[in-house]
């Protein structure tokens, strides 16, 4: 093994140099370009796990401001008006009249229409003429340029991400950078500057009320700015004594900069009477380039805006950095935020970490240099790999998800999420354990944060008998509120845990867990339960994510169920409880011969309905005679009938029928599923897909519908469509897959849809971070810390590879009879008895091998 201290080096010569000029952005990679045509709706979530996020727009923009714990799409701070945040640029030639202008693309024609002339935000201002957009998440950067200008700039826009370190991941803060090029022959003189009110106090909401109850007009607060310099960094700090200090939307920004020179600043400007606030600051912006203090701070949401200026020589490039960071401590629990202030709040993780927004920049500048190197480590490992593009773009684009308000950290650390998001409100609480289940993102990139989930689900969300509520209520000491358990989320959990022990190799982590986890198994075998006969095979009362009960057998709940036994079984031996053990095995190959027997129809799996007598159960509409309940899915194909076999495929646990049934059932979803054309088809539901778009539906009935279907049987979802993809990779069905794939983000390209948000019942959807098994399904990486081993497919090539706490990559080139492998640790450290490669061949060492970071294993494998 051999060690590379060039990070070490580079760390420490960054240390070395004077503190105003720690950080300047490095050269940064492209995942995917848009061009001026595709840019309206792309919005780039720039924020940590759990902090909230402003977003950078395709043209330069700042939008959704989502920082006051909630979410608040299309929230600029103040309504649609030249008074939103933005940044603008001076550029004085030598010999030569000054030009000011919006760093903002060009508007798109379909914003020009509005009834009163103030269609979207800085409508008024020039903009340059062209822009572009290139993406490698978390990466963003804008392309603005201008025949009429002497000057090309590039906003470079992220937040660090760094598998392995949630902590790092979790700062609240957006980063941006203003690369400006003089492309002229004479030297220039440039400043940039950032603009903003002080809105502390207004989250997005169409209505706030304080701390009475009582309706608070938009803007009636009284807030305060100051200039402040820090170590390293200046700027202005909000903050407001006006706001009630329970409130959600009470807290504190700063918008500073690094820069050690050609700093002005200005905390206010004159009264916004006719919009004359911002026309007092564009003349003095555009008069010099250099801003003028005003004498005193006016109107309630006072505007600060914080300015640097530079000469640019021909043919050179400088960079105006700029940071924008947060701290609102209040975030409510799932409850609705019109809850006056301080009742059920529950808190912030980051908030713990940090003082006050001033706070969180005087901590993070120092580690930005470090923090920025390690997200290019990370994001140009994983794009130098051997994925498709495709691949690449849906797994890296959805962790953006893991940035949004879908997700927060109560104080303890414990990771929540929403399903999803609706512009104002999340949407579906609980950290919902039958949505959660098919994302793998998580767990593989940040283990303490997916074992924090296990934690709340087995310790807090389950009851003595091994009910699990598949919504969490929080606080926590209500977790078990909902009462309502999922057989899909209930069995999914008993995979998840076992994953996460399997990832960790921790053995306390499953002893301590072990009474849990067996109750929670055990709990499908109680009288009239989901097994409760013990058969091996899901025949009870099943809801599901499909928002509805299943009767009778079915593909779903059943492959969700053999893995989970599977799953158990393994624990168990590990826990010495051979009866256990033995149990779940004899249940699993039960239900296994059963299911293909009884379910598979020569096509695919399909759902044997009960009568629903035997549950007492009436349909809908309350006919006490009903044969067939409503919402059933019967002889349908369902999109995600194998979504327990994928799981069962991410975590080696085999296959959980014939393999030939396994195949024949994912080439039918494709066959009978799969539309490459929207346009002729009706969906009485939400229309995710449409027009000449592609993709998959949830569900087909070749022999016939049913009358009154599962409720979203005619819709698209992408992570129902991730699930079918994904299980076509671990198929051989290579060409399926890719087409299912390219028809998904073919759908997110910029202008129809933003790429970093795929929606199902709400934006940043949990379900859409699947894609994320892509990858694993691609590479067929495993690992298991508790045999000490990995495996990978034997196909040539470099593999990104991640098991929450460390990453790295992998080379296999083959060679004569032999593979020539060649493991490296970028982050953390791993432990390795074996390395097996897929279609044959494995190495065993002599002695474990532990691999730390910046160290490389090579050796061979026999073909």
């Amino acid at each position: 093994m051999t060690r590379s201290y060039s990070y070490l080096l580079l760390v420490f010569l960054l240390a070395a140099q004077p503190v105003w000029s720690q950080w300047q952005p490095a050269p940064w990679p492209v995942l995917k370009h848009y061009d001026n045509a595709h840019l309206y709706n792309i919005a780039l979530p720039l924020g940590g796990i759990g902090t909230g996020t402003v977003s950078l727009g395709g043209r330069g923009e700042l939008r959704d401001w989502e920082i006051m714990n909630k979410p608040a799409k299309g929230f600029s701070t103040v309504t649609v008006g030249n008074n939103a945040p933005f940044f603008a640029i001076h550029v004085q030639p030598a010999n030569g009249k000054p030009v000011t202008k919006a760093l903002l693309g060009p508007l798109d024609p379909a914003e020009y229409l509005h009834y009163e002339g103030r269609p979207v935000n800085q409508h008024g201002f020039p903009r340059f003429a062209e822009a572009s957009f290139d993406a490698a998440y978390p990466l963003g950067q804008v392309n603005l340029s201008d025949p009429k200008m002497p000057v090309t700039v590039k906003i470079k826009g992220f937040n660090p991400f760094v598998p392995g370190d949630a902590d790092a991941s979790g700062i609240p803060m957006a980063v941006l950078a203003y690369e400006v090029t003089n492309t002229g022959k004479e030297p220039l003189t440039v400043a940039v500057c950032g603009s903003m009110r002080n809105f502390i106090g207004k989250d997005g909401s169409q209505y706030r009320k304080d701390w009475k109850g009582d309706v608070i007009p938009l803007g009636a607060r009284k807030n305060q700015n100051v200039y402040k310099a820090g170590d390293g960094f200046r700027g202005i700090y909000m903050y407001s004594d006006s706001v009630n200090r329970q409130d959600p939307a009470w807290g504190t920004i700063a918008l500073t900069t690094n820069s050690s020179s050609g700093v002005s600043y200005r905390t206010s400007s004159r009264s916004n009477d006719w919009e004359n606030a911002m026309l007092d600051f564009w003349d003095d912006f555009s008069a010099d380039g250099q801003l003028t203090e005003k004498d005193k701070l006016v109107d309630d949401d006072p505007l600060a805006s914080l300015a640097v200026q530079k000469t640019i020589a021909p043919g050179q490039t400088q960079t105006y950095s700029f940071f924008i960071t947060w701290r609102f401590p209040n975030r409510p629990a799932w409850s609705s935020y019109s809850l006056q202030p301080g009742q059920n709040t529950v808190g912030n993780y980051y908030a713990t970490q940090y003082a006050d927004a001033w706070d969180v920049m005087t901590r993070a500048l120092p580690r930005l240099p470090a923090l920025e190197q390690k997200t290019l480590q990370f994001v140009n490992a994983f794009l130098a790999s051997t994925y498709p593009d495709v691949i690449k773009e849906a797994a890296l684009f959805n962790l953006a998800t893991l940035r949004s308000q879908t997700v927060f950290r109560i104080p303890s650390g414990h990771l929540m999420g929403w399903e999803g998001v609706f512009d104002e409100n999340g949407s579906c609480f609980g950290s919902c354990t039958h949505v959660w289940n098919y994302e793998q993102a998580t767990a593989f990139l940040f283990a303490d944060l997916s074992q924090s989930m296990r934690d709340i689900e087995f310790n807090y969300a389950t009851n003595p008998a091994g009910k699990m509520s598949f919504r969490v209520m929080l606080p926590l000491s209500k977790a078990q509120d909902w009462n309502n358990a999922a057989a899909d989320g209930q069995m999914g959990t008993v995979l998840k845990f076992y994953r996460d022990w399997q990832l960790s190799g921790n053995p306390e982590f499953l002893r301590k867990n072990w009474e849990p986890v067996k109750r929670v198994m055990s709990y499908a075998w109680i009288p009239g339960g989901w097994d409760g006969n013990q058969d091996g095979v899901m025949e009870g009362r099943q809801h599901n994510t499909m928002d509805v009960d299943y009767f009778g057998p079915n593909p779903q709940m059943g492959f969700w169920y053999l893995a989970a036994l599977k799953a158990t079984a393994e624990m168990a031996t590990a826990m010495k409880d051979k009866a256990l053990a033995q149990k779940c095995l004899d249940l699993y190959q039960k239900g296994s011969n059963w299911m293909d027997q009884n379910l598979f129809n020569g096509e695919y799996y399909e759902h044997k309905i009960t009568d629903p007598k035997t549950f007492a159960f009436l349909d809908w509409e309350h006919n006490p005679n009903v044969v067939v309940p409503d919402y059933q899915l019967g002889k349908g194909c369902l999109v995600d009938q194998l979504v327990g076999q994928m799981m069962a495929h991410v975590l080696g646990l085999g296959y959980l029928a014939k393999p030939e049934h396994i195949r024949k059932a994912l080439q039918s979803v494709m066959k009978y599923n799969y539309l490459d054309n929207f346009s002729d088809h009706f969906n009485n539901m939400r229309s995710y897909v449409m027009g000449d778009e592609a993709g998959l539906l949830m569900a087909s009935w070749p022999k016939g519908r049913l009358k009154v279907p599962f409720p979203y049987f005619a819709e698209s979802m992408t992570g129902f469509e991730y699930t079918a993809a994904v299980g076509m990779l671990y198929e051989g069905q290579t060409e399926n897959a890719l087409k299912c794939l390219k028809s998904i983000r073919d759908r997110f390209d910029g202008r129809k849809r933003n790429p970093f948000n795929e929606p199902e019942c709400g934006h940043h959807y949990a379900r859409s971070m699947t894609s994320w098994n892509t990858v694993l399904a691609w590479s067929g990486f495993r690992y298991s810390g508790v045999s000490e081993s990995m495996a990978f497919t034997d196909r040539p090539g470099t593999y990104f590879w991640s098991n929450g706490s460390a990453w790295g990559t992998c080379t296999i080139a083959p060679e004569a009879a032999l593979n020539r492998v060649s493991l490296t640790v970028l982050n953390g450290k791993i432990r390795l008895r074996q390395v097996e490669l897929q279609g044959g061949g494995k190495q065993r060492f002599k002695q474990p091998k532990e691999v730390a970071e910046g160290e490389k294993l090579d050796f061979t494998v026999q073909q």
